[in-house]
């Protein structure tokens, strides 16, 4: 690693030492960032199970785009207000099929989503999420509902073997993600390793879950033979480095992936080159797609971009997103 990667590491470990143990466990899990809502982290579950067990739960995984963008639909509402009176207002709305509740309009997506409720999927029940969430006390609503693909995907996933396929996850922070894919049964099927550039999230990490394999890592110099993993996934990683940076992350992403990689991006647009913003110690980049697209081509990989609010779009009918500018890649050997 040259000198100016050497640099710019230093510089990335100082800006995570100011942040306490405490905030960094918990700050990537909650509002939007959610895993059980996000959609990002949805389709880095939907990505695993897809390469594991190809389109069997194609269905499975439509119902819960659906939940995460009705969750965070009524999370928006509740924030704005959310008063008993009002959701009681936007169920009896839903219930007439109805888009106006008392001056709250309600999207065509989340009328769609309440029609199809209940479904049976995979043999299982998916219950009316919507309604449970607008009935009774808040608190109480969000804490039934929150879980509950996490629990049909335990339950659907408990039926199949572990298979010998591995995957990685750079920048995996305190187990952000993690923890859901071990919540959800995803991790039972997997070799997994994580690694981190922060100590803090590590020993975070290994706090809350002692048997998995977390390290302390950096993308720069990933040690890990060629190929080693079949499978890599990482979040919200790219924007944060140098042009120089950002090549050489690639370029060991790419070295040690055998088979696909999901890579998620929440600052990228359909520009020419790179807005490249140094703050402070990092970067806050806004990248261009065309030229992070080609960096994984020129390394041997073909990229399926995915815009996530036009594909939330496409998949579910959601017009609302609350970061225009986030897009997945998903990319897997020539």
């Amino acid at each position: 690693m040259d000198a100016n990667l050497k640099q710019e590491t230093e510089k990335l470990v100082r800006s995570w030492m100011q942040y306490d143990a405490t905030f960094l466990r918990d700050y990537l899990v909650a509002d939007v960032e959610d895993p059980r809502i996000n959609a990002q982290s949805i389709l880095s579950r939907h990505f695993l199970v897809a390469e594991l067990l190809g389109n069997k739960f194609e269905r499975l995984m439509l119902h819960e785009l659906r939940f995460a963008v009705a969750m965070n639909w009524l999370g928006k509402l509740a924030k704005q207000s959310g008063s008993e009176e009002e959701r009681r207002a936007v169920l009896h709305t839903l219930k007439r099929n109805a888009d106006n509740a008392e001056g709250i309009e309600i999207p065509h997506f989340m009328i769609q989503t309440f029609n199809s409720l209940p479904a049976s999927v995979s043999g299982m029940t998916i219950p009316n999420y919507i309604e449970d969430s607008l009935v009774g006390t808040k608190p109480a609503a969000e804490a039934n509902c929150i879980n509950i693909f996490l629990k049909l995907w335990r339950a659907t996933l408990s039926r199949e073997s572990p298979q010998r396929i591995s995957a990685l996850e750079p920048a995996c922070g305190s187990a952000n993600d993690y923890r859901f894919l071990e919540a959800c049964g995803i991790e039972r099927l997997i070799d997994y390793t994580g690694f981190d550039l922060s100590e803090k999230n590590i020993t975070n990490a290994r706090a809350l879950f002692p048997q998995a394999r977390f390290e302390t890592g950096n993308v720069f110099e990933i040690a890990a033979s060629d190929k080693c993993f079949d499978l890599c996934f990482t979040h919200d990683l790219l924007e944060h480095l140098s042009p120089a940076g950002l090549e050489r992350a690639i370029a060991e992403l790419c070295r040690v992936t055998r088979r696909g990689l999901c890579v998620h991006f929440f600052q990228m647009d359909e520009i020419p080159e790179h807005i490249v913003r140094g703050v402070g110690d990092y970067h806050i980049n806004t990248l261009s797609l065309e030229q992070t697209e080609s960096l994984f081509i020129r390394h041997g990989f073909a990229v399926q971009p995915l815009h996530i609010g036009s594909y939330l779009r496409q998949r579910v009918g959601c017009h609302e997103t609350h970061n225009p500018n986030a897009y997945t890649f998903l990319a897997f050997r020539s």
